[in-house]
């Protein structure tokens, strides 16, 4: 079968260099997998890139929600420390360190929208396994995986 060939322009890939290109570590509203955040941290610190520490938080959709600010609770104490471990570690290191949680009805989509805005050289998606429903993680791996426009590392 023939196909149709076209001279599109390409974007020169050479030029795409993992300079300035940070390293992005994501959850879902539940502590990181040690294993993730541990590459994640490794990672930035021989690379010399920032750290994003990003913990997308699913907000239930409707306006009497948004008004009343459900969704916008902080996570418990121990979660919170967990949550925060990570950046504390590459800060330690001399990482510089953003932290940021994104609210979103839709939080895979807005995981893919944070990796397109900010254009991470390496998404670290590392929810731990065991506090995340195993529907919702294979369904964001398998969009992680298939979506996202940098490399990606799982704890698998």
């Amino acid at each position: 079968m023939l196909t149709l060939r076209r001279n599109v322009p390409r974007q020169d890939v050479s030029l795409l260099s993992a300079g300035g290109r940070p390293v992005l570590l994501a959850t879902l509203e539940v502590p990181f997998d040690e294993a993730a955040s541990t590459f994640a941290v490794d990672a930035a610190v021989e690379c010399g890139q920032p750290l994003i520490v990003a913990n997308v938080v699913e907000i239930p959709l409707g306006p009497m929600c948004v008004m009343m600010g459900y969704g916008a609770l902080e996570p418990n104490e121990e979660d919170g420390a967990s949550l925060r471990a990570p950046a504390e570690l590459a800060h330690q290191f001399g990482v510089e360190v953003e932290r940021l949680r994104v609210l979103s009805p839709h939080p895979i989509a807005a995981l893919l929208e944070l990796t397109g805005e900010r254009r991470p050289g390496l998404l670290v998606f590392g929810p731990d396994r065991t506090k995340v429903r195993p529907r919702l993680y294979r369904k964001a791996v398998k969009r992680v995986r298939t979506q996202a426009p940098c490399l990606v590392w799982l704890p698998d």
